[in-house]
């Protein structure tokens, strides 16, 4: 009978969608050995702004809304909401209730009491987003969206404080667990968004205990999600421990059209998540130690470079001696846009006098992307020819950019507009300065390689180059203040629209996802125009002009996506690579007696 009625409830459970009471499933014997290539910044889901961070940040916080793991194209599913929001008529106007019974992780900020998500706690979240002491690199999510925000924005930045007390009109509380966002004007993608990391849900009590602003958060996070920070030596380990107020979920996916998602469906179905009880996170920049690593069974999960490729896949496929082996390869296109930007706002290559677009011009046209897709990623990654990536809605595989490789029109060019080249074989400015470009490049043996392959781009145009190696969260900050002439970015899709790419290009982003500084009234113009559309004919004529206005002007040249090659040891159970999502490991298991 016991029995009996236990399943019972677990059946309930799964049908309605309810929380459980907390059945701690998560086992710590078994811990999951993880990589990252680079150094995180830290854990506000506010400020940060690295792939890294946020794959700790999603399993510590907890966003309204998710993504079915298996689900192909990607679907939004609810997570802390109970249910899809209700849209109004003309789709101003989110209606959003969130399950009860859902807890923070336990912290002295709460003074020794349980502490329950409710509303506010969201309310306050998206408020932070616009406060100028928070300086979040995420403000443009929400910025001239939220009716009556942006102007308590506007008084912040004004008296130095910004009042959270203060009501907004676009932010509605109607009840403990409901609240209500009213929109200046419809956005088809704000459910994506509030799917999105910087939209978690944090404590303001654990805001204000820490230093009262942002700094200390980034070291102290506190969520209701399935994972709690346990251990963080900044650049080097992460130790993740399974969170035990967290609520749990029964894993109850089902089988997209491709083929090894039934062996998933077997193998995880039914079961009580998470299963994992620690994740140990390393960060190894170094392409050699991290295939060794992942060779000797210390890591169980790994992310296959480009540069180590031919170690481990023959025309995408995984070698027969891995295979041998147990270990699995889960591959995707990445959901990405590789682009080589110019800081507009430098006085050497920016602003949008004809010889500085003829300089940015000449330098895209002779940089031979494919050739840098064969060395660099050894065939990797796919080039394109528009901003809006495969895999993405608004993309256009039929798009053909007007900058080609073509280096001997890219000398003529710079001849054209005055860039001679002097005496001692290198070009000059028109008003006869030196002309230098410093590219700056992650400190690792890719970055090394991306800066020899732009020298012999520079060579071919008799410019020099000057190579600037920073560690990563340290160029990351660099770009945010306009300060890098030039580099390779690659920017990850937050979700799964075009909007979330062609918002790289618009001024107003500028300090926050506008890398490259760029400030062109006419594309602003027709982004803003398109920003209020939904993924349509319409849509997609207005980011055709876009693109155009971005080959003409040069701000950037696109480059590729690359493919994410994940190889998984035999005893890992459940994965799959999901191109929006990046913290999978909520949805696996392991088999130690595998290992």
């Amino acid at each position: 009978m016991q029995y009996f009625v236990k399943m019972l409830r677990l059946l309930l459970a799964v049908w309605f969608g309810v929380s459980m009471p907390a059945v701690h499933a998560a086992n710590p014997d078994k811990v999951l050995h993880y990589v990252f290539t680079a150094a995180e910044t830290g854990f506000d889901p506010a400020v940060a702004h690295d792939l890294y961070s946020a794959q700790v940040i999603s399993s510590i916080y907890e966003t309204l809304y998710t993504y079915d793991y298996l689900a192909r194209p990607v679907r939004l599913v609810p997570l802390t909401a109970s249910a899809m929001p209700h849209i109004s008529r003309d789709g101003k106007t989110y209606t959003i209730t969130l399950k009860k019974g859902i807890y923070f992780a336990d912290d002295p900020a709460f003074g020794g009491k349980k502490r329950e998500l409710t509303a506010d706690d969201y309310i306050y979240s998206l408020k932070r987003l616009r406060d100028p002491r928070v300086r979040s690199a995420w403000s443009w999510l929400v910025e001239g969206k939220i009716a009556g925000l942006d102007d308590v924005a506007a008084k912040a930045a004004k008296t130095g404080r910004f009042d959270y007390a203060c009501a907004v009109a676009g932010l509605e509380r109607v009840d403990r667990y409901t609240f209500r966002i009213h929109l200046t004007r419809p956005d088809y993608n704000l459910t994506h968004i509030l799917a999105h990391f910087p939209t978690g849900a944090v404590a303001r009590e654990v805001v204000e205990k820490y230093s009262g602003g942002s700094g200390q958060i980034m070291a102290n996070p506190v969520g209701t999600g399935p994972y709690r920070l346990a251990q963080w030596q900044r650049g080097s380990k992460i130790v993740l421990d399974a969170n035990p107020d967290y609520r749990g979920f029964i894993w109850q996916f089902e089988a997209s059209a491709d083929p090894d998602d039934r062996q998933i469906v077997a193998d995880m179905h039914g079961k009580r998540m998470p299963q994992i009880g620690r994740v140990v996170i390393d960060v190894i920049p170094e392409d050699q130690s991290r295939w060794l690593a992942f060779q000797n069974r210390e890591l169980d999960l790994f992310s296959l470079e480009g540069p180590l490729a031919p170690k481990a896949l023959d025309n995408g496929r995984l070698k027969p001696d891995l295979v041998a082996r147990g270990i699995r390869l889960s591959r995707i296109v990445e959901p990405e846009l590789t682009q080589y930007y110019f800081n507009m706002r430098d006085p050497v290559v920016g602003g949008l006098s004809k010889e500085k677009i003829a300089l940015r011009r000449a330098i895209a046209m002779a940089h031979n992307v494919q050739e840098e897709i064969d060395v660099i990623w050894n065939g990797q990654a796919q080039l394109l020819e528009y901003p809006v990536p495969p895999g993405i809605a608004g993309h256009d595989p039929a798009h053909k950019s007007s900058i080609r490789y073509e280096p001997d029109v890219a000398n003529a060019l710079l001849d054209r507009f005055g860039y001679r080249i002097g005496e001692d074989g290198w070009r000059q400015q028109p008003d006869g300065k030196p002309l230098v470009i410093v590219f700056s490049a992650r400190a690792d043996s890719t970055g090394q390689q991306q800066l020899e392959m732009w020298k012999k781009t520079f060579d071919r145009l008799h410019i020099r180059m000057e190579s600037d190696k920073r560690l990563f969260p340290d160029m990351l900050k660099a770009e945010k203040q306009c300060r890098l002439m030039m580099r390779t970015s690659n920017w990850i899709a937050d979700y799964p629209d075009g909007s979330n790419f062609m918002q790289l290009f618009y001024g107003p982003h500028v300090g926050q996802s506008n890398h490259g500084c760029v400030e062109i009234p006419l594309y602003d113009r027709l982004y803003e125009e398109s920003a209020g559309l939904p993924q349509d004919a319409r849509r997609d004529l207005l980011y055709h002009k876009m693109a155009r206005v971005l080959e003409v002007y040069t701000p950037m040249r696109i480059g590729y996506a690359r493919y994410r090659n994940m190889l998984v040891q035999p005893y890992v159970i459940g994965y799959k690579k999901h191109p929006v999502m990046h913290n999978e490991w909520v949805y696996m298991d392991m088999d130690n007696s595998r290992r």
